[in-house]
């Protein structure tokens, strides 16, 4: 090739992407696995809030329901395996002591779907809370392993259920992490805290980096007790 034609193809060179030209999710289906718990449902409020159609997951339906309809705004509650197979983006808000054994049972109804996980590694002793190392590095990395045929994102860890359940605060004034490998369900992930008043969803690496993301819930924790407050993250210029 002549210097020529390296010119000419430099001129007509497609444009580096917009990395806040995010995609429409407006459409798709959450469910959200362990929906009766504080997080769960505080997330699956926010969303459905937003417009989103939501379904919330437990062991048993019964509750799932129930929280439904404490929700309200058109949340269904179903079983962990009905909202994985209704669902277009699954997220995961389970307690880490169960996250193996949840994801395990469920990896036929997750498989091809994107998977969102925003569960925290923690320990809690007289000193308070600290970081733990799963074997696989993270819970996300976690999750990836055992579930080989879905396409496992990380999110929505540095959330505050008491903000986020809270009907009065119209806003989460707030910055969500999101890690993943691919960069189209990046995007979507990122898309979807967009829909949350208030929030932004910031690329953050790739699943490798989700044990120091995980990890710095425990500092936020003791910033929330010291300061008592309910405190978030926000990146500077992006």
């Amino acid at each position: 090739m002549t210097s020529t034609d390296n010119d000419s193809a430099a001129q007509h060179k497609a444009p580096a992407k917009d990395p806040w030209d995010l995609p429409d999710v407006s459409g798709l289906v959450v469910g959200v696995l362990g929906g009766t718990g504080p997080q769960g449902k505080g997330l699956a409020y926010r969303l459905a809030r937003a417009g989103q159609k939501v379904i919330v997951g437990s062991r048993a339906a019964d509750r799932a329901r129930a929280a439904a309809e404490e929700i309200g705004l058109g949340v269904e509650g179903a079983d962990n395996a009905e909202t994985a197979r209704r669902s277009d983006i699954v997220i995961v808000a389970v307690p880490w002591e169960g996250h193996g054994d949840t994801l395990t049972s469920l990896r036929e109804e997750l498989s091809g779907k994107l998977v969102v996980d925003c569960v925290n590694p923690l320990g809690f002793d007289k000193k308070g809370a600290y970081a733990l190392k799963p074997e696989e590095g993270s819970a996300a990395e976690q999750a990836a392993a055992l579930l080989p045929d879905s396409r496992v994102t990380a999110a929505f860890h540095h959330l505050s259920a008491v903000l986020l359940q809270d009907p009065e605060i119209e806003a989460i004034d707030t910055d969500v992490m999101v890690l993943g490998e691919a960069r189209a369900d990046v995007e979507t992930v990122q898309a979807l805290a967009g829909r949350i008043t208030g929030m932004r969803g910031v690329f953050a690496g790739r699943l490798r980096n989700a044990h120091q993301v995980e990890s710095l819930v425990a500092n936020l924790i003791s910033v929330n007790r010291r300061y008592k407050a309910h405190a978030g993250l926000r990146v500077t210029d992006v």
